[in-house]
């Protein structure tokens, strides 16, 4: 095709055998589509202020100011990693970060809670998942999404950590508060949910996270990304073996064939590796993709820290995380619940019905509350249960539930909702009392003016289920849970350590 002539007839006459005798041979149509091509970059990248040269050069200008300027706070260095899925594995990949950052001494980045699996990980056991640098980028953005739309809540406002912080196990910082010194921005972080939704403030902290997120890698003295993840490494600490032993958990003969893959699962020291003459130890910030883990087929995913008999104050922090309360505002509510509501020994219910694997259990889930009702038969009075549940009051019919709700001379049962005034006041409280701006670093990012500064109130937090579980945690007459949830298990270590008693009343 002649591509300068596009409407010359296809009918034209052949080319002659011969080629003219002084033809120059710099005339042919090759170097003319040379030529063409060469004059169009050029113009094209001279008046084009947002090409792709153009955009490199800002983004490297951009990585080379936020790693040459100060440390955020001099003198320190951070561990920051990428949470994932529902609250309950939020919270246990919370309690790895403090232990992470314990042993690697390092001041840990507290991450908001994100929405119900607004990041999803993906499943190790059958070696897939998102890579670490992609849940670090899908979190940084959610989180400046969070930002936006006002719902940003610290795990630090509803997870107590004031024993640890006061006790020096763990230095911690709000990310709030590193975002705005990290990245150099002008944020008054006590405001933050103030921002204008096209702030170019966001923009800018979004495009702080995608430094941070480590998408180029490593930066040095700037930043280490981890990028080991469950695929690969099962983090240890001072247990003894050799470091990078192959873990009892491989992917199998089929599953390599099936999907391809090439994967060894080694043991690996968290300290020799990343710790004291590391490469990592020069890096300011530290940067994890996910901390999640859980018992599989005699191993760990990902962390296999249980005990460290080897350094005294390491495993008395390990002691400490088995159970992190929630902080006392919702703790003190849940039981003003049940003294001033409920005014009598209950039974908890936990009934996880809609979401995930469950949907398709109802009746393996009410099995378990059947047989507990089965024991207090002998009841002169009404039974009182408090029912906790995913499965809205008005979709009960036909289950279980509505049998119980229907026969009010045996039980009597108890909701909390979200807009009860029980919820909504525990809601404004926790945002009265901000406790994640409470600790570390927080005069230096407001200069300051530190939390009395006041702001427009933001959206109230969803708190739900927090009060929920705290009121489970007093129920007298016993709980049952689904199994198989977590949440389930947060409530039965709560009850474990028997924190209703040792809450205070309003």
């Amino acid at each position: 095709m002649n591509l300068f002539n596009s409407n010359r007839p296809t009918t034209s006459k052949p080319w002659p055998n011969k080629k003219p005798p002084h033809r120059s041979p710099f005339l042919s149509l090759p170097f003319f589509t040379f030529i063409f091509f060469l004059l169009f970059f050029l113009v094209y990248f001279s008046f084009s202020p947002s090409s792709l040269l153009s955009v490199t050069s800002k983004t490297s200008t951009f990585r080379s100011r936020q790693c040459t300027s100060r440390a955020p706070i001099p003198g320190e260095k951070f561990l920051w990693y990428a949470p994932h899925s529902g609250f309950s594995n939020q919270l246990s990949e919370f309690k790895n970060a403090i232990l992470m950052a314990a042993i690697l001494n390092r001041t840990l980045i507290v991450p908001p809670i994100l929405d119900h699996h607004a990041v999803a990980l993906g499943s190790c056991p059958k070696f897939r998942v998102l890579g670490p640098n992609e849940i670090r980028i899908a979190v940084w953005d959610h989180v400046v999404e969070l930002i936006r739309s006002g719902r940003y809540v610290s795990m630090a406002d509803i997870i107590d950590i004031s024993s640890l912080i006061s006790s020096s196990f763990v230095r911690a910082i709000d990310f709030r508060v590193f975002a705005s010194l990290w990245c150099n921005l002008n944020i008054d972080v006590t405001c933050l949910n103030e921002l204008d939704t096209q702030s170019s403030l966001l923009d800018s902290l979004k495009q702080c996270g995608s430094l941070l997120s480590g998408p180029d890698g490593s930066l040095e003295k700037c930043l280490y990304t981890v990028n080991e993840d469950c695929r690969t490494t099962v983090w240890t600490y001072k247990n003894g073996n050799k470091d990078g032993a192959l873990d009892s958990f491989q992917p199998d003969v089929q599953l390599k064939k099936k999907k391809k893959i090439s994967y060894v699962r080694r043991r690996r020291d968290v300290y020799q590796s990343l710790g004291p003459g590391s490469e990592a130890e020069s890096a300011t910030v530290l940067a994890f993709g996910t901390l999640f883990t859980s018992p599989y087929k005699g191993s760990e995913l990902y962390i296999d820290i249980h005990e460290a008999p080897r350094d005294p104050r390491i495993q008395n922090l390990i002691e400490k995380l088995e159970l992190l309360p929630f902080v006392p505002e919702i703790m003190s509510a849940g039981k003003n619940f049940a003294q001033e509501t409920i005014k009598a020994p209950f039974l908890c219910a936990q009934l996880r019905l809609l979401d995930g694997q469950f949907k398709n259990h109802w009746k393996t889930t009410f099995v378990g509350l059947k047989q507990k009702l089965e024991t207090f038969q002998q009841s002169a009075r009404p039974i009182n249960i408090f029912v906790m549940t995913d499965l809205p009051e008005g979709n009960w019919t036909g289950s279980y539930l509505e049998d119980l709700a229907g026969d009010s001379n045996r039980f009597k049962l108890y909701l909390l909702k979200e807009r009860d005034e029980w919820v909504i006041q525990t809601a404004k409280r926790l945002v009265e009392a901000s406790h994640g701006l409470g600790f570390g670093f927080v005069r230096e990012a407001l200069g300051g003016s530190g939390k009395n500064k006041k702001c427009v109130p933001p959206l109230l937090p969803d708190v739900l289920l927090y009060m929920e579980e705290a009121v489970c945690s007093c129920a007298s007459l016993g709980f049952v849970g689904t199994p198989g949830s977590t949440i389930a298990e947060s409530i039965e270590l709560m009850r474990k350590y028997d924190v209703c008693s040792k809450s205070k009343s309003d």
